[in-house]
């Protein structure tokens, strides 16, 4: 009987008009601030694996789906291959999530000084400025999460089905960046059958729409060629989901929850869920917000694996936040204030404008890796120039291999680690090796002779995972390359 209710013709609501002249600027501000500030610090780690990766591009890695590193590759070929060509994507990115977010606020039928309050949240908030400083998985993930809400709330509310289709093209599109949209997709669905015929407004089930099945079959045809290269190469994601899930995250991710906009940001984001929670026809969306965090939590995961939920409930929180402040000049100031004053301490922390001695202690991570490589690669390159011919460098991570492939690609660069172990040993003839961050003491065991070259020092005095690493120079192995390659293998 569910697929045989009838379906009444449902008028699309009138919706305020853009406040272009306010959200513009604003995403335009944060793009051009991401812009000028992108070369300070310097390339963080992921961003030269990711570069690395982009030069061979495929369907698939161990640890990610093809993305990101293809926008490494497009953003460079396009703006140079510098730092800031590199940062151009995500710095758009940036401005396009801010340009989503109050899209999303004016679908719920906020005027301007809710799209205001929306884009200015989004536009301080300290994960959407470190995701458009740097470029991370997270960078496009953002867009593709607000934007597959988008699309289902005017499925929703406009009672419009073709939207359907939009959101599952974008939620397909979604996993050749990374899988986590499946969490999105399982708490759509869990409040669409917990709310099924209070969808929209009116009586409507829909999951009678042909359309709606229309936009699922859409999306699984696009998430396809992700699908069969897990199952042609043994489910690898499922292999580094285990490895990124720590005990940590879970203690975690509520306080970081709460910082990744801003505090402020936080509440309205609150106020939002709950103002989403009491109408029938975003109930769904609100169970699923519901849903998708606390799968991120009970996976393990981080909590900006799942920000795009938050980023929802912030925009909807919006349409309330500004209802309530309209009246009362004093209620304007304290939500302003609220949202702006803790967002100071976000807007520090992601973006490069602490200096390198205070560095050490900022929570930002990002950061912390993104110093020191160019002394980095001085430092391993003087050691290999006074090496033989057919001397090679092995890596014990990504970073390394990627800073050295950027910076001095002639030098022969292997790495056990994630993806490049699958690019295979170094050549049988490869008789002499620097090691750089790998065990001394494990090194023996595999080669005739060890020496000491250093330790890495690249010079900032910020304590980061590169900071002390040895370097060892280790020469004859004692067994063939491609016998002793699985033994370097790992991931993280």
């Amino acid at each position: 009987m569910l697929l045989q209710a009838p379906r009444p013709r449902i008028t699309a609501p009138s919706l305020p008009a853009l406040a272009w002249r306010t959200t513009g600027p604003i995403a335009g501000v944060v793009v051009v601030t991401l812009l000028t500030l992108s070369p300070w610090y310097g390339y963080h780690r992921d961003e030269l694996y990711f570069r690395m990766l982009g030069k061979s591009p495929a369907w698939g890695y161990f640890d990610q789906p093809p993305l990101t590193p293809l926008l490494a590759r497009l953003s460079t070929e396009l703006f140079g291959d510098t730092i800031v060509g590199l940062r151009a994507v995500p710095a758009l990115c940036a401005g396009l999530l801010i340009l989503i977010g109050t899209a999303i606020t004016r679908e719920l039928g906020g005027r301007a000084n809710a799209q205001t309050l929306a884009a200015a949240g989004l536009g301080t908030g300290m994960l959407p400025l470190l995701a458009g400083h740097t470029l991370l998985t997270q960078s496009a993930d953002l867009v593709f999460w607000t934007a597959c809400i988008l699309f289902v709330l005017r499925a929703l509310l406009r009672g419009d089905g073709r939207w359907w289709l939009a959101a599952g093209a974008i939620a397909g599109a979604a996993t050749f960046n990374k899988h986590l949209i499946v969490l999105l997709i399982t708490g759509l669905a869990t409040g669409l059958l917990i709310t099924v015929g209070m969808a929209v407004k009116g009586p409507r089930a829909v999951f009678g729409d042909r359309w709606f099945w229309s936009g699922a079959f859409l999306a699984a045809v696009i998430a396809a060629p992700n699908l069969l290269y897990q199952a042609a190469n043994g489910w690898p994601q499922l292999t580094m989901a285990a490895t990124l899930s720590e005990p940590v995250n879970r203690i975690m991710f509520v306080p970081m929850l709460v910082v990744l906009l801003s505090m402020g940001a936080f509440a309205i984001a609150v106020a939002g869920w709950l103002w989403l929670r009491g109408r029938p026809e975003t109930r769904p969306l609100a169970v699923a917000t519901l849903v998708t965090i606390l799968l991120g939590w009970a996976s393990g995961g981080r909590a900006d694996y799942v920000a795009g939920s938050l980023i929802f409930a912030f925009a909807a929180g919006c349409v309330p936040a500004a209802a309530w402040m309209e009246s009362r000049v004093a209620r304007r100031r304290a939500v302003w204030w609220g949202m702006l004053g803790t967002s100071v301490i976000g807007i520090v922390v992601a973006l490069p404008l602490l200096p390198l001695s205070a560095l050490g202690s900022s929570p930002n991570e990002v950061s912390r890796e993104s110093v020191g490589w160019p002394r980095f690669v001085a430092q391993v390159a003087g050691v290999y120039r006074t090496l033989p011919s057919g001397t090679i460098v092995l890596t014990a991570n990504y970073g390394e291999a990627g800073a050295l492939d950027r910076f001095v690609p002639a030098i022969p660069v292997y790495s056990g680690h994630n993806e490049l172990w699958y690019q295979g040993p170094p050549p049988e003839t490869a008789q002499t090796v620097v090691a750089v961050g790998l065990s001394p003491q494990r090194l023996r065991l595999r080669f005739a002779g060890c020496e000491s070259a250093g330790v890495i020092d690249h010079g900032t005095g910020v304590a980061n995972e590169e900071q002390g690493l040895p370097i060892t120079v280790c020469s004859g192995p004692r067994a063939s390359w491609t016998t002793a390659w699985p033994d370097f293998k790992h991931a993280s």
